[in-house]
């Protein structure tokens, strides 16, 4: 995959699996703007300098890369960034939204303020990102934005509600875009990595650690963010696995409206929630589609579905 002439924007690059998206973004001839506000696991504080020193390894093998240390919830900040990679490259092509924050409680003892937080920078921060870019992408004709959503969201994961919750919302966020952004040749992917950084200290064992490289997440971001790369996939990858992830609808039933409509519908859950034959709807109203068509002919009128 060659990246020549693109220029990306990687957000929260200053180290971890961020700083291997810039690199091999880099490496493979893209320019790029690496962003990191610099501050702690949690968010608290804000430097340059981490920003800046994967800046210089790119530039010390030859690339080409500058330094952004703007916080992704200031959005004022974001359109800046935008603005800067922009004036010093004419265009934006791939943005990897990767900024993240985790302030980890079980939800009865999370502050709204932690749960607020998280929201902000993984959602909300992806949200400021791809609004600055679509202009951009939408009048060249050409985009690539990779979400960066979890496991943790398309499960759940003990003491990570808010997490969870903003990397599901993602996935809500990336389905909607990518509709919207096919006319314009944008194309809007998920990636739901594993891998070991500072995100993760403290939390796995040594053995774990040695599997769960960032590096090896790298080649999911690099097919996402490629010229063929595919639109509205969930890429998981972690210890040189990768796998995709679907939002399913199974087969179903019909019942009839009736008092007693709760309890038939307890009787058949097991018939509700059969995934043989589940399907991935294409948008939202497929699933109203699914739905009445299994409404019967009312054969006294003779009206019912086409």
């Amino acid at each position: 995959m060659d990246f020549s002439n693109r220029v990306a924007i990687v957000t929260g690059a200053g180290g971890g699996l961020g700083r291997q998206h810039a690199l091999a973004l880099a490496a493979r001839g893209a320019r790029v703007l690496v962003n990191d506000l610099g501050g702690a696991r949690d968010g608290s504080g804000a430097s340059v300098s981490a920003a800046e020193a994967v800046v210089a390894e790119i530039r010390q093998a030859g690339g080409q890369a500058m330094a952004n240390a703007a916080s992704v919830t200031d959005f004022d900040a974001v359109q800046a960034m935008v603005a800067q990679a922009q004036q010093a490259w004419g265009r934006v092509d791939i943005l990897v939204n990767n900024a993240g924050i985790l302030r980890d409680k079980t939800f009865a003892k999370m502050d709204l303020a932690d749960f607020r937080a998280v929201v902000d920078v993984h959602l909300m921060g992806a949200v400021h990102c791809t609004k600055a870019v679509w202009p951009i992408m939408t009048a060249q004709r050409y985009g690539r934005i990779v979400m960066t959503s979890s496991s943790s969201g398309l499960y759940g994961n003990f003491g990570q509600s808010n997490y969870s919750a903003a990397k599901m919302a993602l996935v809500g966020l990336m389905q909607t875009l990518a509709l919207e952004g096919e006319k314009h040749q944008i194309r809007v992917n998920c990636l739901a990595p594993t891998a070991a950084t500072r995100m993760t200290e403290g939390l796995l064992s040594a053995e774990v650690l040695a599997a769960l490289t960032p590096e090896r997440v790298v080649p999911a971001m690099l097919v996402l963010a490629s010229e063929d790369a595919p639109n509205r996939t969930v890429l998981c990858a972690g210890a040189g696995g990768f796998e995709a992830a679907h939002v399913t609808l199974t087969q179903g039933i019909w019942l009839d409206a009736g008092p007693r409509a709760a309890e038939h519908l307890a009787a058949r859950w097991s018939e509700v929630v059969d995934r043989r034959d589940e399907r991935v709807p294409r948008g939202g109203g497929e699933q109203a589609v699914h739905e009445f068509a299994k409404v019967p002919v009312r054969r006294e009128t003779g009206q019912g579905p086409d």
